[in-house]
């Protein structure tokens, strides 16, 4: 099992890979909000004289360790996605499969490029990721989803390891059997699942950090052991991560500083390889 960590442009990075070497592709790029992502890393030590109070009525000081930003603004953001979105599909694998996550500022217009690249009848979900954290308007329903675009290369053949969804509880457990309900339910193209806690051990402290449940079964389900797994938008590392514990390799890319270093520490225990712009080290476009 490998993990090939490249510091650069995304676009420059994959057109030095080979035609049909990738069995899966997930990317979460940035979703053009508009706005700078911004995450500050906080720590809470207990003071007397703090500036807030905890359990039992402790008083706490609250300490900034640093922060991380990124601009996620784009000016014709469907460009900046389609040359990519190509380059996506002549990597994949004749089995292989595309899973776009966005938001509801573009997810609609990449569904229709994607429709064109890929071809209507190679879309297979819209996987909605619903969370219940963050802020909450009072001048419109919040929102509280992300979307997922499933693309396969071919329409009639790809992996789906049906047997590998992790199952669900049941919402009425009391209308199906007990046997049912021990078993739990598959989900539908519903995920329900909350985002990464800041307080939680999996935090990174990167903006835009993926819960690892969600990678591990879009991991898992759509591609095989032994496969190769690439993340173009690499960020803080989630895919690496789902690729590792689930015995699959791993292209990850990003030309963020911050990105690269955070993979660095949060992968090291399986001794990633790095390559910059000048080593991409994976093989000639063919």
């Amino acid at each position: 099992m490998t993990i090939d960590i490249h510091f650069g442009d995304n676009l420059e990075v994959i057109q030095t890979f080979e035609s049909g070497s990738i069995n899966l592709i997930y990317v979460d790029p940035p979703f053009n909000t508009g706005r700078q992502q911004n995450l500050t890393t906080l720590r809470t030590v207990r003071d007397q004289d703090g500036d807030r109070v905890g359990f039992g009525g402790s008083s706490y000081r609250t300490e900034k360790l640093g922060s991380t930003s990124f601009d996620d603004v784009f000016d014709d953001f469907i460009g900046f996605l389609e040359p990519r979105l190509v380059e996506f599909r002549r990597v994949l694998t004749a089995d292989g499969s595309l899973l776009l996550h966005l938001d509801q500022h573009e997810s609609h217009y990449a569904k229709v490029l994607l429709d064109h690249l890929f071809g209507r009848d190679c879309f297979k979900n819209e996987i909605i990721w619903s969370y219940d954290f963050g802020g909450r308007s009072k001048r419109r329903w919040p929102a509280k989803h992300d979307t997922i675009l499933w693309y396969t290369k071919d329409p009639d053949r790809y992996t789906f390891r049906y047997d590998d969804i992790d199952r669900i509880p049941y919402m009425a457990p009391d209308l199906v059997t007990k046997e049912k309900a021990l078993r739990g339910k598959t989900p539908t193209d519903v995920w329900w699942q909350t985002i990464v806690p800041t307080n939680s051990k999996e935090r990174t402290g990167y903006p835009t950090q993926k819960p690892i449940q969600i990678l591990n079964q879009i991991v898992r389900v759509h591609s095989n052991p032994g496969d190769i797994v690439a993340d173009f938008f690499a960020g803080s590392g989630t895919t690496g991560e789902a690729a590792a514990l689930n015995e699959r390799n791993c292209i990850l890319v990003d030309n963020n500083e911050a990105a690269i270093q955070a993979m660095a520490k949060r992968l090291a225990e399986w001794s990633p390889s790095f390559h910059t712009c000048d080593d991409f080290g994976t093989g000639a476009r063919s």
